[in-house]
């Protein structure tokens, strides 16, 4: 399978901070890939990298099998990309935009091509609208269609989903989905999101202060029969000791607040509601936590554990 992009060593040093370090990674045609941290993890970053906006302190990039700094133009020309909000002009119309990004490509397309690439993102019936009018979500998908414009072989999105309703996130779910399987388009996707990564990316990289923390498929990172379970008693100090003697130790993980965080099967709840009773803690709220701040904290104590 051809690599689209090949990352290897790059690092990132801005004075007093180094934003990426040492980082490598590969993506391959026709994956959605998941480019998943915390704000400030490092992922816009890297992402103007890759796009030439900035300049990297060290290491490498490759795009299409071509070294970046030596092929720049001719990689660019088959990138598409939408970094934060998208750049478009509030007092044209939708199909107007479109068509001043073309030409600005060296492209003159029909009406009716234009009206074909606002269809496939959803704004056909508000082609002639001003985009001033548009909700935020609207104006991600119009930032898309002006992204697709040259038919890029590589899309990369950076936080496509940040400040949208559940509707808008939706339909850029839909719309990266539609790239994928319909076009055989390669997607970079980053997000502070875990739950949006899960239900698109076929790969993803997570990162963590600049660096690394795990790389593969996303089937395989996210099981979705474990799960971190947030418990809450009546004496979290009194609790945590008697479960550090039961059959649930190995479960525990490392606690950030009060509250105790046990890892589990999802069948095997009801054996914890069970024990919980049977040693007599009083449980004030037992919750299933699925978020990225949880997975960090299940791989950097996994990594900890490994190293010491």
């Amino acid at each position: 399978m051809q690599s689209i992009i090949q990352v290897k060593g790059l690092t990132k040093s801005f004075k007093n901070l180094t934003a990426v370090k040492d980082l490598s990674f590969t993506v391959h045609e026709g994956d959605v890939y998941g480019f998943l941290g915390q704000n400030g993890a490092g992922k816009s970053t890297t992402i103007r990298m890759l796009l030439t906006l900035i300049e990297p302190t060290a290491g490498s990039i490759e795009l299409f099998g071509m070294p970046l700094h030596t092929h720049r133009t001719e990689i660019l020309r088959q990138i598409g990309a939408v970094i934060e909000k998208p750049d478009v002009y509030k007092y044209l119309s939708a199909i107007d935009n479109l068509r001043i990004f073309a030409r600005l490509s060296g492209l003159k397309p029909t009406d009716q091509q234009l009206m074909q690439q606002l269809e496939m993102v959803g704004l056909a019936e508000r082609a002639k609208d001003i985009v001033k009018t548009f909700s935020q979500g609207m104006k991600q998908r119009l930032g898309i269609a002006v992204a697709l414009i040259h038919d890029p072989k590589l899309i990369i999105l950076d936080e496509p989903t940040n400040g949208l309703d559940p509707q808008g996130i939706a339909d850029i779910r839909n719309l990266i989905r539609h790239l994928s399987r319909d076009l055989n388009k390669t997607i970079l996707v980053s997000s502070h999101l875990l739950n949006e990564i899960e239900q698109i990316a076929t790969r993803v990289l997570i990162i963590d202060k600049g660096t690394k923390l795990v790389e593969g498929a996303a089937a395989e990172l996210f099981d979705p029969a474990q799960t971190l379970v947030e418990l809450e008693t009546l004496n979290n100090d009194a609790a945590l000791i008697q479960l550090q003697q039961s059959k649930w130790s190995a479960n525990l993980q490392p606690r950030r607040t009060g509250t105790l965080l046990i890892k589990l099967h999802r069948n095997q709840i009801p054996d914890l509601h069970k024990d919980l009773a049977g040693m007599q803690i009083p449980v004030l709220s037992m919750q299933p936590r699925h978020s990225l701040e949880d997975y960090f904290l299940q791989v950097t104590s996994a990594q900890h554990a490994h190293t010491h």
